[in-house]
């Protein structure tokens, strides 16, 4: 797209001061080509790449009598009605590498509760996967036998379905099974929900021992739960994950969700129970997951005290934004917790062999990029190499990731590492409050979805909340943004305010606790120019800013570099004068995630100017100024100075922003103007001015709707079509922008490459 900028160059000379605007030209086969003018050095970036897939079909049932007769009360879910013929298989929640190609796979209780798991037989299958790789294969998991969990030594206590029978066969109403490990002698301890309780069963399934409470008490299900006792944790919270120690010695059971008890509700404890003494120690460690709302879903110990931990959100398909591997060191902390580092997304896997594409042609996440995009992603298993083995528990018949309406099948997977080059281009991408583009903006599915298409930083707008907790919203009047209009409790919070010297009427966040607005679901902002973002609507919380800046913390860009965040500091003037300023705490909490030095991943933006010149005394990391369109710097008019942004855009003006920030972020218009047809016109000098002054420039904002899009780059007169927003990116960084704000990085990171 160079030759849009030489012949509007052209043109506009030619056209004098009559300012009449050019026709883009197609590029001639001499024009010059960007990509040399913009280098993009590579590096070797390991990268997580599908090696291996396995499925076993949703609906393969068992020998045993029929199951799940209360599994579908309300009918056909996914086109499947129970009772179903035999045992079915809901997928597996545990996964024991035998080391010769086969697995022991355990579901676990069957159905989702006891109420209706009473006719579900707890088991463990050995498997074998004839996996479908590059050099093809069947792709298919074959059941070579099963082992039933019993008790007829009457090991338990209170009542059990099967209890008056000789094998006493437990059931999915008995224990909801979820975390399996094997004992050098080949034994099973295995961690379940509705003690919690841990199992200790032989190498054929019988029960060798009273089941072990759970040091910190019971949960709703729990079978011996008193009349007034308090649960300690939530139904289904137990033990979905548990490591073991390779000699045995040592189990590390992990709670599922938080402690009722506990005010942080991102903690997780981890435990450590002696299988000798058969009891817990006194050790314990705290797990911090990315949201309040994520589950722990598996664990296994790969060093002294160091795990890798599946942690996984509710969704399924294209609402997943959490289905991560992270490396986990029970030594070292970090901000109380126990570290933990990125291993891989789940969401975002290499596929460059296309496997599985044409074995489930059409499936969600089955590409050249692949997605292991279950609601219940419950299993990791190291394999040799350094790889990895997933599973999925597939809640038959109710998850349907891949095909909408159709049960997903259980599928096994590999996923090994190898070192690819990979361009690390100099231009700065920066998902514009995430992929909104793609998600409703400000919520971590927009800004997980910026990170999987290569976005280098996310930006968060800050905003405060009345007990003063920084909140990620473009405006702190979340009227167009969440469902608050839908909780009647607020209703009487609906007001009129004057911010920014603008009135406006809505429900905002400096009159909710963090608690309150943490009940509220996002919404697309622009239901009629992003019809397709409102499927997304009610889905996600409004993230606090603690959540933002760890999820970049626990990212990498597709370079294999830190993720950075640029938060925006919303109405400095206004929060300042209700007595909730943000500029401080946002400071502090920068400092609290480590970011403090210039070369740290951070820039700090705002369109107001004082707020800047004290920040560039409080902070060594890099500060932005952002300049619009058209007015000027709320804090200026309000100290009644005729300054405006036009002003700070001249040689000048620019140099004086040098004495306190970095970069400046400017209104497209700024750079690269249209006219009255929209069509764009020359080049201003603001970007060789900027330059002169030692200025960096990143634009803003690129979208890909046409009514965003200057005329030569519209598909067509629908303002809501996707025009070439490649070639409207493409053209501001031949004119000499460096950086780039978009709603759509994956075709910013088109554009720049």
């Amino acid at each position: 797209m160079a030759g849009l900028v030489t012949t509007a160059l052209l043109a506009a000379a030619a056209a004098g001061a009559s300012g009449t605007a050019a026709q883009a030209a197609p590029d001639s086969p001499d024009s010059p080509d960007s990509s040399q003018s913009r280098p993009s050095p590579s590096r070797l970036v390991k990268t997580p790449t599908l090696e291996a897939r396995a499925t076993l079909s949703a609906d393969y049932s068992a020998p045993g009598p029929d199951s799940g007769a209360l599994a579908t009360p309300n009918g056909a879910v996914n086109g499947r009605t129970g009772p179903f013929k035999g045992q079915v298989v809901p997928g597996f929640s545990g996964v024991v590498d035998n080391g010769n190609g086969t697995f022991w796979a355990m579901p676990d209780n069957g159905f989702g509760s006891k109420a209706n798991s009473a006719d579900f037989l707890l088991r463990v299958y050995k498997v074998k996967p004839k996996f479908e790789t590059a050099d093809g294969g069947a792709g298919a998991i074959k059941v070579q036998r099963f082992i039933s969990l019993r008790d007829p030594d009457h090991r338990i206590a209170f009542p059990i379905v099967n209890g008056d029978t000789p094998d006493r066969l437990l059931t999915g109403a008995d224990f909801d099974i979820e975390s399996i490990v094997r004992q050098p002698d080949g034994t099973f301890w295995i961690g379940e929900e509705f003690g919690p309780y841990l199992l200790h069963v032989s190498k054929s399934g019988k029960l060798l021992s009273a089941p072990v409470p759970f040091v910190d008490g019971k949960s709703p299900d729990n079978p011996t739960l008193g009349a007034g006792e308090t649960p300690a944790i939530g139904s289904s919270r137990g033990f979905e994950a548990m490591a073991g120690s390779k000699d045995g010695r040592y189990l590390y059971p992990i709670l599922e969700g938080a402690l009722n008890a506990d005010t942080d509700k991102r903690r997780r404890v981890v435990y450590e129970f002696d299988t000798r003494k058969n009891r817990y120690t006194k050790k314990t460690w705290a797990y911090e997951t990315d949201t309040d709302a994520n589950f722990v879903g598996d664990a296994h110990l790969v060093g002294k005290r160091k795990l890798v931990v599946l942690e996984r959100d509710n969704f399924d398909g294209p609402q997943s934004v959490t289905k991560r591997v992270y490396s986990v060191d029970l030594n070292r902390r970090e901000d109380g917790f126990a570290r933990k580092r990125l291993v891989l997304d789940l969401l975002k896997i290499a596929n460059p062999q296309r496997i599985g594409t044409e074995t489930s042609p059409g499936a969600y996440g089955v590409g050249s990029t692949f997605a292991f995009p279950f609601q219940s992603t419950e299993t990791v298993v190291p394999l040799s190499g350094g790889r990895y083995l997933f599973a999925n528990d597939n809640n038959y018949p109710n998850n349907s990731a891949r095909h909408p309406g159709t049960p997903d099948d259980t599928e096994m997977i590999v996923v090994g590492f190898p070192k690819v080059r990979t361009d690390a281009p100099t231009v700065r991408l920066i998902g514009h409050r995430g992929a909104s583009g793609y998600r409703p903006e400000h919520t971590l599915a927009s800004y997980e979805l910026a990170i999987q298409q290569c976005a280098d930083y996310i930006e968060p707008d800050v905003v405060p909340t009345k007990d003063g907790q920084l909140v990620a919203r473009h405006e702190n009047n979340i009227v167009g943004t969440t469902d608050v209009a839908d909780h009647p409790e607020f209703a009487d919070r609906e007001t009129t305010k004057v911010v920014d010297g603008v009135s406006q009427t809505g429900w905002f966040t400096e009159d909710f606790t963090l608690s309150e607005l943490r009940t509220l679901r996002a919404k697309e902002r622009l239901p009629k120019v992003r019809p397709q973002n409102t499927a997304f609507d009610g889905l996600y919380p409004i993230p606090t800013l603690d959540e933002v800046f760890d999820l970049a913390k626990h990212s990498q860009s597709c370079s294999g570099k830190p993720i950075g965040v640029a938060p925006e500091t919303k109405h400095p003037t206004y929060f300042a004068s209700i007595g909730l300023p943000t500029d401080g705490p946002l400071v502090a909490a920068l400092k609290a995630h480590g970011w403090k030095k210039k070369s740290d991943p951070v820039v700090i933006q705002s369109f107001e100017t004082s707020n800047l010149k004290a920040l560039a005394k409080k902070t060594k990391l890099p500060l932005i100024q952002l300049v619009d369109c058209s007015g000027a710097p709320y804090d200026l008019k309000a100290a009644g100075s005729p300054t405006t942004y036009a002003d700070l855009v001249t040689p000048a003006g620019l140099k004086g922003i040098k004495r306190y920030a970095d970069q400046v972020a400017l209104c497209k218009d700024v750079m690269i103007p249209r006219d009255a047809d929209g069509r764009l016109l020359a080049p201003t000098p603001v970007i060789r001015d900027a330059h002169r002054a030692g200025l960096e420039i990143t634009g803003w904002t690129f979208r890909r709707e046409n009514q965003f899009l200057p005329l030569q780059l519209r598909s067509s007169d629908d303002p809501n079509a996707v025009g070439d927003l490649n070639g409207e990116i493409e053209t501001f960084l031949d004119a000499g922008m460096d950086n780039v704000f978009t709603d759509n990085p994956d075709i910013g990171q088109e554009a720049r490459t």
